[in-house]
């Protein structure tokens, strides 16, 4: 009898233990906005702090770029700005008097499945003994600075740094991880007189069949990401066949969308001959969208993305500044790539960022030269609405990227 009684109050005491990790882990997990359950398994909370399980499928296998952005101040930013060392003065907006933060707290939610929440642990593994470099042009600095933002708080103070090799190259360095997060300045992918990231000649000229002085810079990397789009926004650029450097080349101007191809062209040969594709893994970001004319969200004609605070609603939206022949030339590219035997993973963040009028600096950044008074009597006129906030639109790009790279 007493054995009896011994029995259902061990079971008790089980019960309430068991009932106890639940609760904790509940709590976790609504203060972390997702919670894993297993390898397969999601928690995710709903309105109100009630919670249900998703199964997430293989990243490949699900339309990650297809979503809504979903207001989240719970789990976001991912990082802070005044804790993060590493963001420029072009990025850093909330030190440049920007009032509002609303747009570091936006989730991006795909329709038919989650994005795995971001481990700044889980990525440094991934990258342990590794090279990561991102290659392109301001964009990709800024998703660079992005991923370096979001893992540098899981490294103890003396075992990262940043490492600046004065010609195009960028290096963060995680010690403790034997890693490297890098970025390389090249915005046409190939050759051209804007090579040097300090100097930007009125005249915009390519070498669309040389690639290597870049290339050898990052041809042992084990992650490749890959951006170029904004310095070909022109209807037509010149084309040089030779070297700068001597007196017998042929220039020509070639319509924008030719020359892309051809670049695209160059750097697709190159991969396939100097890529392992048992050791690189490789990405390409596209066209990050702008927000230049008010216009086209249905805002003041002359107005731009200055003063905006919500997101575009309407699914689908694309404004002009977003060129689909582009993106066509780069899907040709990977797909010829691919039957080749090279698999390259485009990720998508056209669409999403897309919906984002409101998280680009605007005036809210350091200038290069002191604005007129004629510009500062309308801000419209010199807002910048090109690049990105951090924290911001780049994180989710980086999430993105996490997950390929962690859930693939």
């Amino acid at each position: 009898m007493i054995l009896k009684h011994t029995y259902k109050i061990k079971c008790s005491f089980k019960s309430l233990i068991t009932a106890l990790l639940a609760a904790v882990i509940v709590y976790f997990a609504t203060e972390s906005g997702y919670l894993m359950l297993d390898s397969d398994q999601i928690v995710t909370p709903m309105k109100g702090g009630a919670m249900f399980p998703v199964t997430p499928k293989k990243i490949s296998e699900c339309q990650v770029f297809s979503g809504k952005w979903i207001f989240d101040n719970i789990s976001y930013p991912l990082y802070k700005e005044e804790e993060c060392g590493y963001i420029s003065d072009v990025m850093a907006c909330g030190k440049y008097g920007r009032p509002d933060k609303d747009y570091q707290q936006w989730r991006w939610q795909p329709h038919h499945c989650d994005l795995p929440r971001f481990n700044a642990t889980a990525m440094l593994e991934k990258l342990r003994d590794k090279r990561m470099v991102f290659v392109g042009d301001s964009m990709n600095r800024g998703q660079w600075v992005s991923m370096v933002c979001m893992v540098e708080k899981a490294i103890e103070p003396g075992l990262k740094q940043v490492v600046d090799e004065g010609d195009n190259l960028i290096t963060f360095i995680a010690k403790e991880f034997n890693a490297s997060i890098e970025f390389y300045w090249s915005p046409f992918l190939v050759e051209s007189n804007c090579d040097d990231p300090m100097s930007t000649p009125p005249n915009h000229i390519v070498r669309t069949q040389a690639i290597e002085k870049h290339g050898r810079r990052w041809s042992d990397a084990d992650v490749l990401v890959f951006d170029s789009y904004l310095w070909w926004r022109m209807p037509s650029i010149e084309v040089l066949w030779g070297a700068f450097d001597t007196c017998d080349g042929v220039y020509k101007r070639v319509t924008m969308i030719r020359a892309y191809e051809m670049a695209l062209r160059t750097w697709s040969d190159w991969l396939e001959l100097r890529i392992n594709p048992n050791k690189t893994r490789l990405f390409f970001m596209t066209m990050s969208p702008t927000h230049v004319w008010a216009e086209e969200w249905g805002g003041i004609n002359g107005e731009s993305c200055y003063g905006e605070t919500g997101i575009i609603e309407e699914e689908g939206y694309r404004g002009r500044g977003t060129i689909p022949g582009m993106m066509r030339a780069v899907e040709s590219a990977i797909d010829e790539l691919k039957r080749r035997g090279l698999e390259v993973q485009i990720v998508n963040i056209t669409q999403l960022t897309e919906y984002r009028k409101d998280a680009h600096p605007s005036i809210y950044r350091k200038h290069w030269g002191i604005p007129t008074p004629e510009l500062i009597s309308d801000p419209h006129n010199y807002s910048d609405c090109l690049h990105w906030c951090l924290p911001g639109v780049p994180d989710v790009w980086n999430e993105l990227l996490y997950a390929y790279l962690i859930h693939a």
